[in-house]
């Protein structure tokens, strides 16, 4: 497999600013730069404690978000990679359940479905970026990243109004690109807690099995709305896990709300924005 860098790339890999070329994976690896090529891959674990019992918070600076440090019984419910043309049904059951999400959207659905983005926000719920395109972040170039990033918030500017606050990258996947551009947009990077993995399953059953451990203030959940980048269904079979993913919060006693409601209420964050205020 062979990657076209340019200039920018070449800073992003830590081989300073050089004419274009054809870079090869082994030859990188035999080269002077191998090393800053494999930092560059390095945030890539950051994905790892999404498979853990007990996830950490957060990286310092806001640089990667896995759970909200607070005791308020509240978790933060979210669905990845719409919105699609039954994103109305999802609305409507959260409706009736009487559920607040964000929503982590890719620019190329944005566009397709601008009314759809502006219900979201409409009926109280967050919209958040997952990237403009579904790609895997480490299969691009720092370019294509860059130009992916600065497109998905302009699409947001153009649709809402305003930046999104969060990003999700596509797959949970980060390099140093994914960091750089989601800092230059003033985006806080957010994975999750706990995910339901629901695109593997036919039942709602084992959805709720996975998710049930991680209900605890603070946490951060995983769910697909949509068919987009699943298997046929998906969507559907989320709809149906809303409804005992409800009663179970219930029980516990939480409450699902937006990821900026959740993050107020974190001491790290109400701590910031004292200082702000202070400040001002």
């Amino acid at each position: 497999m062979f990657i076209a860098l340019d200039g920018y790339d070449m800073v992003m890999f830590g081989m300073g600013r050089m004419e274009s070329f054809c870079w090869h994976p082994v030859t990188a690896v035999a080269g002077a730069g191998a090393g800053a090529a494999l930092a560059y891959f390095i945030p890539s674990v950051l994905v790892l404690p999404t498979f853990w019992k007990d996830p950490p918070e957060s990286l310092p600076a806001k640089m990667c978000r896995w759970h909200a440090a607070t005791t308020h019984p509240e978790v933060a419910l979210t669905f990845d990679d719409g919105p699609s043309f039954d994103t109305a049904r999802t609305l409507d059951a959260l409706d009736e359940l009487d559920m607040q999400s964000t929503f982590f959207v890719l620019g190329t659905q944005m566009c397709a479905h601008p009314d759809t983005v502006l219900e979201i926000a409409a009926r109280g719920h967050e919209v958040a970026s997952h990237g403009f395109e579904h790609r895997h972040h480490l299969l691009s170039s720092p370019r294509a990243i860059r130009l992916d990033l600065a497109t998905a918030v302009q699409t947001h500017r153009d649709i809402l109004g305003r930046p999104p606050r969060f990003y999700r990258p596509t797959y949970g996947q980060l390099c140093v690109a994914t960091l750089v551009e989601a800092r230059r947009h003033g985006m806080e990077v957010v994975l999750w807690s706990r995910w339901g993995k629901e695109f593997a399953e036919s039942e709602p059953e084992p959805v709720l099995r996975r998710l049930e451990p991680g209900l605890v203030p603070g946490a951060i959940l995983l769910l697909h709305d949509n068919d987009v980048s699943c298997r046929t269904g998906t969507g559907a079979l989320t709809r149906r896990v809303l409804g005992p993913l409800r009663r179970s919060l219930q029980d516990k006693g939480l409450k699902p709300v937006t990821l900026d409601r959740l993050l107020r209420r974190s001491p790290s964050q109400a701590e910031e924005s004292a200082g702000q205020t202070g400040a001002g």
